[in-house]
């Protein structure tokens, strides 16, 4: 007996040790595709700004007209790809709100059959007592597609996926073989499909970025890779079950939401004008100048800065008011808090508007993500920017 207890606890260390260094080896990647993500949202940023300025300068050319709608739209689906990896990363900003799963399913279950074509029969199982949950509506639909795109590609020919809903009382003996999980209350959300199953060897990797099992074409292998940051950045967990030829279940389980707090729907925004000065600070040549062009074309002056010291340069020997400093939170020698705090010294009624394409996470550390702070999110189109200027500057200044 001593000597089973002995190989059972080992047996158990050994699967604790393979569990974190699998979370170690996706932390590390995570970190690396916030990092990509930072450069990859500026020159999004450069290529959406231009291709707006130039539509909004009406070009009689229809041709013209239609490749640059070409242009932004596939900018705009390079911005998806981008929070992708900030899904994967657990560092994409989101807007959590109380939801009903089996609403946000119920709406989903509309479009994904033309997703996953005629040869695959979806059918969903819902809970009618299913509790909420607190999350970014638009993540739950992520997960849901990313499982079923992944559910569709195992399948050859024809074949069947079901979707369901339950509540789950969660016990310690399955939290622990999830490292960093808790037992308690979750909804369940599961994805089941009859397709050519995974096997053992390449389980372990199915949620890492870039890794997948499909041809050339077919799929970049940021699909899992999106769930299972969504899923982590939720506080949830994800459990597979799979075997060659026996098809997959992926259950999802996020925690229960006790409170009743719910969020107002978010507006469509609107491209709007103004006349005040603006402080553009921003280290990226071409974003700065860019950016800069967007703002003057919906009527503002704008100072535009390269860095911070430039920025203080420019604000000592500007005799009129400037309204607003828009700049970017981390650049060379001054994070944009800092610059906002120096100048708002000589100029106290100066309000700021702060702009990143680096993951909410690096830029939490900055102080920009308190409930005070006006934040827009690179690459952003030009209603999210002027909205984002008419907001910070309809703040009070004591």
């Amino acid at each position: 007996e001593v000597a089973a207890f002995a190989l059972r606890i080992q047996s158990e260390l050994e699967s604790a040790e393979g569990q974190l260094r699998q979370a170690q080896k996706l932390e590390a990647l995570g970190r690396l595709a916030g990092g990509v993500a930072h450069d990859f949202n500026n020159m999004l940023g450069v290529i959406l700004g231009h291709a707006e300025s130039a539509l909004l300068d009406s070009p009689a050319d229809e041709s013209v007209r239609h490749d640059l709608q070409s242009i932004r739209e596939a900018a705009e689906r390079s911005a998806d790809i981008t929070r992708q990896l900030l899904a994967f990363a657990r560092q994409q900003s989101i807007v959590p709100e109380v939801v009903d799963l089996n609403d946000r399913v119920a709406g989903m279950l509309k479009l994904l059959p033309r997703l996953l074509g005629e040869d695959v029969q979806l059918t969903s199982r819902a809970d009618a007592n299913l509790w909420r949950i607190h999350i970014d509506p638009s993540q739950v639909d992520q997960v849901l597609t990313n499982l079923c795109v992944n559910a569709r590609n195992a399948i050859a020919n024809t074949g069947s996926i079901i979707i369901a809903t339950a509540n789950r009382v969660l016990d310690d003996a399955f939290c622990s073989n999830h490292v960093g999980s808790q037992a308690g209350d979750y909804v369940c959300l599961s994805v089941q499909d009859t397709g050519c199953g995974i096997d053992a060897h390449t389980l372990p990797h199915i949620f890492e970025p870039f890794f997948t099992t499909a041809e050339t074409g077919n799929g970049i292998g940021l699909g899992l890779a999106t769930v299972f940051g969504i899923v982590s950045q939720n506080g949830g967990i994800i459990d597979v079950s799979s075997a060659p030829g026996l098809g997959s279940t992926f259950a999802v389980y996020f925690p229960r939401h006790t409170g009743e707090h719910m969020e107002a729907p978010a507006e469509e925004l609107a491209i709007q004008d103004g006349t005040e000065t603006i402080l553009l600070v921003e280290d990226e040549p071409a974003l700065l100048r860019v950016t800069g062009k967007m703002l003057q074309s919906r009527g503002y002056t704008v100072l535009k800065a390269g860095g911070p010291q430039e920025a203080m340069r420019i604000a000592a020997e500007y005799d009129g008011v400037i309204h607003l400093l828009l700049t970017d939170v981390i650049m060379p020698g001054m994070n944009g808090r800092d610059l906002t705090g120096h100048l708002q010294r000589t100029r106290p009624r100066l309000r700021h508007l702060f702009m990143s394409g680096y993951p909410a996470d690096v830029i939490a550390t900055h102080g920009v993500l308190d409930q005070d702070v006006y934040f827009i999110q690179k690459p952003f189109l030009l209603a999210l920017l002027t909205a984002g200027v008419r907001a910070a500057l309809a703040r009070n200044v004591p």
